[in-house]
Order: structure tokens, then sequence, then C-alpha cells
């Protein structure tokens, strides 16, 4: 083969590494039934892709290419390491492999990655293992980015992980997609954890950045994965949701990387397709008339993205869908948005007497988007000294710099 075709053929297994890796893992996982066999077997196919395809080709189907290559390469491997194991401990997992059908189809390969979210985002798993087990498995983040993104040291990211994976081991979790009975359940717990890795990068918990772009598209790419495999009302909503959310990114913030509150955002640079696509998952979701909370939150979303300027907000329609949200899920924070919502409609006043009383409960004292928001209400009212002393609240307990900062402006253009 010629140099050209040499690189090309390289170029071709890059491209495809790229686009088709984590179906492949998804697919050996299945045949394999162990993450870092299936980890070694994904490395050891692409390995020879990049041998063989200079020298014999690229094969007609690369992704089957490599499953099979890859199922062969752990069989080896695992005949390999039981010459110097007990062979008994060996037989019957090589057994079980061969005869596995490798169902290279595209169909059953989709099946695989639906299969793989929902072993990582498993109940059996603490919260934090499944974000870290998806973004590492399904997405293909390293642990360095994951570690990086959530602000925790790698050792002990890779730890969580290392952990995660030997429970999924020694519980014998299943790898399939729950029965009917079961989905609804086990689907909640995927939702949240796509969610809490798109909240994560919308807003981060911490650090100097705002945002984190990486995290949201991963989000965003895993939700709309989940719309093609398992197109239930409360996943559409949940994309249409964060497509909603996404489309404000570039009006969130300041050329110096600050704050910018939705009421003085430059809606101009919103995002016009994500608003468009949204609008029209959020209406689908709502239509099916089994929608849940990420509909809901979605609904809210939609009102402000039509809204042509923040005195055009429909505040009482949002007041509305709060109402039926707090229904819904009732929770200490839906109640602080709806709170800040009956501010916007009725005024300042009102908002401040709902948030007192959930303060007053004990409910979010340790919440700082609840203090500065009492704080912004108070200060509108011209209570100074409530104010001050929620926005000093607020600043002690935010861990994110830049809303720090913000706060602390706020605080210093308080009248003495």
């Amino acid at each position: 083969m010629s140099e050209t075709s040499t690189q090309s053929a390289h170029s071709i297994a890059e491209s495809v590494y790229r686009a088709e890796s984590r179906r492949v893992f998804a697919t050996l996982v299945r045949l394999l039934g162990d993450f870092d066999v299936a980890e070694e077997a994904l490395h050891d196919a692409f390995h020879a892709a990049l041998e063989q395809w200079p020298r014999d080709g690229v094969p007609e189907n690369p992704r089957a290419w490599l499953v099979s290559t890859g199922r062969f390469k752990a069989i080896d491997g695992i005949r390999r390491r039981a010459r110097f194991d007990s062979i008994e401990d060996h037989a019957e997992h090589v057994e079980n492999i061969a005869d596995e059908s490798p169902q290279g189809d595209d169909e059953s390969i989709e099946d695989d990655r639906l299969r793989l979210i929902f072993t990582c985002c498993h109940p059996a798993l603490s919260s934090d293992a499944q974000v870290a087990l998806t973004l590492r498995e399904v997405c293909g983040l390293t642990t360095e980015e994951i570690a990086q993104a959530f602000l925790s040291g790698a050792p002990t990211l890779a730890q969580r992980i290392v952990r995660a994976k030997a429970k999924i081991r020694d519980a014998r979790i299943p790898y399939e997609v729950p029965t009917p009975d079961e989905l609804p359940q086990r689907l909640e717990s995927v939702l949240r954890v796509v969610y809490l890795v798109f909240n994560e990068g919308y807003l981060a918990s911490s650090g100097s950045s705002l945002t984190r772009v990486d995290l949201s598209a991963e989000a965003i790419r895993l939700g709309r994965l989940l719309v093609d495999l398992l197109p239930e009302p409360e996943a559409v909503g949940l994309l249409g949701l964060m497509l909603l959310h996404e489309s404000r990114r570039t009006a969130r913030t300041s050329s110096t990387g600050g704050i910018v509150l939705l009421n003085d955002q430059d809606r101009s640079l919103w995002n016009r397709e994500q608003i468009a696509e949204g609008l029209a998952l959020i209406e689908r979701a709502l239509a099916s008339r089994r929608f849940g909370p990420y509909t809901l939150q979605g609904a809210i979303a939609a009102v402000h993205a039509q809204a042509t300027n923040a005195d055009a907000t429909d505040w009482a329609e949002i007041v509305g869908i709060y109402d039926v949200l707090l229904r819904l899920e009732p929770s200490p924070v839906v109640e602080l948005n709806r709170a800040v919502a009956v501010a916007m409609r009725d005024g300042p006043a009102a908002g401040v007497a709902l948030i007192e009383t959930i303060l007053g409960r004990g409910d979010l004292q340790d919440y700082h988007l609840a203090h500065a928001a009492h704080a912004d209400l108070c200060r509108r009212l011209g209570e100074t000294a409530k104010a001050r002393r929620s926005y000093q609240r607020a600043i002690t307990l935010s861990r994110q710099d830049q809303e720090r900062q913000f706060l602390e402006r706020r605080l210093t253009e308080l009248p003495a």
C-alpha cells in the first residue's frame, strides 16, 4: 500500500475512533461482561486496525470489525492468563464469551449504548458514582477531565470509578434496559444524572469559571441519545429544557466573564436555533400528557424564550406553572423559585414574605441563592439593613468566584 493510502487508512481509523469508540465499547461490555476487559479490548482492536487497515484495506463495516476483533483479542487474553491461574476459573468465562453473538448491526449496538447508560446510572450506585461512571464510560471523558470539572482530585475520582465498577461486578448488576415495570423509576435516575451534569456545566458549583461548556455539551449529547433510543416524554422534556437554557449561554456573561442577570441580557445574543428546537420538544412532551418536572421546568424556560424583552415576560403564566410543579414535586427550591416569580408578578414585598416563610421554617438556610434572592428583593424595597445581612450570608455560602464577586458588588452598591 502506498504512503498516501497508509495515511488515509490511519486517518479513517482515527476518525472511526472519535465517532464510534463508545458504541464499540458498549457492545464489548455486553459481550465481555466487564468494564476493564472491554476497555482493554477496545484499545487492542484499534491498535490492530492501525496495523492491519493500511495493509489489508479498511473493512466495509469498520464498527463490526472492531467489535469482532476486540472480542477475540479479549478471549485470547483470558486464555493466556489461564495458563498462570486456575484453568477452571477462566474456562466458563471463555465459553460464555465465545457463545455470545456479536450482533454488529446498528440496532443492537444502539441497544448496547442504552444498556450501558442504565448500568452506569443504576440506583445501587451513589449519585457521585453514577455521574463519574457515566461521564467516563458513556461519554469517554478521561478521569482527569472529570476531576477538573468537579474540582476533585484525579486519584479520588479514579477510586470512585473503580469502586463503582466493582459494585456492578460483585452485585451482578444486570447489563440491560429495565423492563417496562421498572422503567419509570430507573429512567428517573438516568435523567437526574444527565441534568446534574448539565447543571454543573451551565452554572459551575465552585471555581473561577461560571460555566463549563464541555459538560453542558456532553449532557445535551446524552439527552439527544436518550431521546433517539428511548423517546419517553420526560426525556424529550429534559432535552428541551437543556437546549432552552443553553440558548442563553453567550448572553449570560459580560466581556470580562461577570454575571449578567436574565432581565439584563442582550436577547439578540440568544441562540434562535436552540430555542426553536427546545420549544418544539417542550410542546411535544406537554402534548403527551405524561410529562413530569423536567418538562414543566422547560415550559417555564419557554415562557422566557418567547418574551421579546424582560418587560414582556408573562410572569402570571410562570407562577401558574410553578404552582403545578410544586404540587408534582414539592421542594423548598421550587418554592423559592416560585417566590421570585411571585415577586416579579405582584411586587418585591410579596416575594420577601414568601422567602422569609421558607427561611423561617429552617429550609434553605445554607443555600446561598435563597439569601441572594432575599437580599435583592429587600434592596428593591429599600430595606437596606436586611439586604446587607442577606448579601453577607450569601457571599459566605457561595463557592463560585463570579457569583461571589457579583454579590460583593451589589453589597457595596447599597446606600450607607
